[in-house]
């Protein structure tokens, strides 16, 4: 069974009052077990899982390390929150390091507002053909995940308007977004090759391709997903990107083409999934036209069910992707928090339910 595995950023704040707080290097001290990663800014903190095959271990693992920041940040005065913005952030701060200095002096403005966290789910290929082949049949779904995930509505005191806001900043960098169709491996070390060869990165860790092959791992890397605040929510993303691989490769096999979708039309079709969400219109990535959202949903449970059968992992997206379908995903809820109690007491609410603790849903 194909592997999967989930890197997830977190926000660091104030338990009381919900400000940002730059703890990052106080708290990776803590962590002496190397499970946290510092980030662009000081304010946020990076962990990720091990692979795994099963959901159910993958969720264990992901929780626990969940506990283990938020206990080390706790010990510091600091809480975890899985958002993937913060709703009133103020001026960040850069992390150390010379990498991040070159950021900064390269892209000014625009690397010192990306306080945001992502999801990168991490889906296990035999070789880098099959990952292309894996790049090629997922990224028309990529916006759906985008969808599912959304939990970003608020920016420098705002609300944006969007479900994913993060996903917008986040777009800003020149190598970020959908990338074209690669055909195979030797397909997408030419893109690469092209995208360097322009200058404008630093180098290839900055390809920030929505869907990527990963450059450390023999996996394909899925990066479009704000980082959910409940991790039920991260393990069904994960559930359905080994779906979505499983479902690719098996149509290479039998000789059926992936969807012919453009990059510019994919990009259309994220800005309408970080807008909506869940809880509006999705472009469907087989028509690129507008249709409800629970509808493209199903269809991609549809277009999947096959993987998800023989995985064992059926009933348990269907009773995820309705329950995100019903209650929306966490920028719903964070305005609904945020109308109920005001931003403080929500940021309070999140970071008890980043930590799955009963009574915050």
């Amino acid at each position: 069974m194909r592997t999967v595995g989930v890197e997830e950023e977190y926000l660091l704040a104030d338990p009381v009052d919900g400000t940002a707080r730059p703890d990052a290097p106080r708290v990776l001290r803590v962590l002496a077990d190397g499970h946290g990663e510092s980030e662009l800014h000081r304010e946020q903190v990076e962990t990720g899982s091990t692979p795994h095959t099963s959901p159910r271990e993958l969720r264990a693992d992901l929780l626990g390390r969940r506990r283990e920041l938020a206990a080390a940040a706790r010990g510091g005065g600091s809480a975890l929150l899985a958002l993937g913005t913060h709703p009133d952030s103020g001026e960040p701060t850069l992390s150390p390091g010379p990498r991040y200095e070159r950021l900064r002096e390269r892209f000014g403005l625009l690397s010192r507002e990306q306080l945001t966290c992502g999801c990168h789910v991490h889906v296990g290929v035999a070789d880098r053909d099959e990952g292309a082949v894996v790049l090629d049949g997922l990224r028309p779904w990529a916006p759906v995940l985008l969808a599912l995930s959304g939990n970003s509505p608020y920016w420098q005191g705002e609300d944006t308007g969007h479900a994913s806001y993060r996903s917008r900043v986040w777009d800003r960098w020149p190598t970020a977004g959908p990338a074209p169709a690669v055909g195979d491996a030797a397909g997408y070390d030419a893109l690469v090759r092209r995208v360097l060869a322009t200058g404008v990165p630093l180098d290839a860790g900055m390809v920030y391709f929505d869907v990527r092959l990963s450059a450390r791992y023999p996996t394909v890397e899925v990066r479009v997903a704000d980082v959910c605040l409940r991790v039920d929510d991260a393990v069904l993303l994960a559930t359905l990107v080994r779906a979505l691989a499983d479902t690719a490769v098996a149509g290479h096999r039998a000789g059926r083409p992936a969807p012919d979708v453009s990059a510019e039309v994919l990009r259309l079709a994220s800005w309408r999934a970080a807008r909506d969400g869940v809880d509006g219109e999705l472009v469907h990535p087989l028509t690129g036209t507008p249709r409800p959202a629970a509808q493209v949903v199903a269809d991609l449970l549809e277009h999947v069910a096959p993987a998800l059968a023989r995985n064992g992992d059926e009933d348990a997206a269907r009773a995820g992707t309705a329950a995100v379908l019903e209650r929306g995903t966490g920028a719903r809820w964070q305005r609904e928090a945020v109308a109920a109690g005001g931003v403080p007491s929500m940021l309070r609410r999140a970071a008890r339910l980043t930590l799955d603790e009963p009574g915050q849903g």
